[in-house]
């Protein structure tokens, strides 16, 4: 078992709970990522995700880079695109859409990643990503041209979730969508964490503090924030060490 899902694991049988800040490189700056780090530092942050659903070829890499430079949390990768594969982070999560039947983001990209992959020594995390309705349309449902799973269909969503363990998944991520205009239903993720054995990560509309107890309470194992801090800085403030 590698070191970062490892990690990942041990945390969540332990209750412990995780927090990742997503940095889209299209959405930031890279002379602003020093102080923004040293802000992550400083919080209750465990990982740093670095992703988007359109990225420019090689600003993955410079961000990452960049961030190596002022942290030494685990940087992984969340990407969009085969493109945004880069060896300088410390691993990947390798992301299968199974809330939608595009065989692209089931296992077309997949297979094109795998020169990349296969020569980078990344820690390669394999991860069933599931879409949620969140009352708006995403990047994520755009660029990917399937459509989320409705928000009250929470039998599917459980389905959808277990499948991928059966599957062999590590990891189980439920997504809002970057900008949503509301969180994963809270009794989804509940219901989701009670049939799992593997962990189960949480991403989407969270913009407070009690939001994101809300998460935690409710089972998810790691949550994701991204576009809080983007509008918001200040956030950083409830979720200091």
């Amino acid at each position: 078992m590698s070191a970062i899902y490892h990690n990942i694991k041990s945390a969540a049988k332990q209750k412990k709970k995780q927090l990742a800040i997503l940095i889209d490189p299209d959405k930031v700056k890279i002379e602003n990522l020093g102080k923004f780090a040293q802000k992550i530092n400083k919080s209750i942050a465990t990982h740093i995700f670095v992703g988007g659903s359109t990225v420019e070829e090689n600003e993955t890499e410079n961000v990452v880079l960049e961030l190596k430079k002022h942290t030494k949390l685990p940087v992984i990768l969340f990407p969009g695109d085969v493109t945004q594969i880069t060896d300088k982070a410390d691993g990947i999560l390798f992301l299968s859409l199974i809330s939608g039947r595009n065989p692209d983001y089931l296992i077309g990209k997949h297979v094109e990643a795998v020169p990349k992959l296969f020569r980078s020594g990344l820690e390669v995390i394999p991860t069933g990503y599931i879409l949620i309705e969140n009352g708006k349309e995403t990047s994520v449902e755009r660029v990917s041209q399937t459509k989320p799973i409705p928000k009250q269909d929470i039998e599917i969503i459980i389905n959808t979730a277990k499948a991928g363990e059966y599957l062999g998944q590590k990891l189980i991520y439920l997504e809002a969508g970057s900008g949503a205009k509301e969180p994963v239903n809270f009794k989804a993720i509940s219901e989701v964490k009670k049939r799992l054995e593997i962990p189960l990560i949480v991403g989407g509309g969270i913009r407070t503090k009690e939001a994101l107890d809300l998460a935690y309470n409710s089972g998810a194992d790691l949550v994701v924030i991204g576009t809080a801090f983007e509008e918001d800085e200040s956030f950083f403030e409830e979720i200091k060490v």
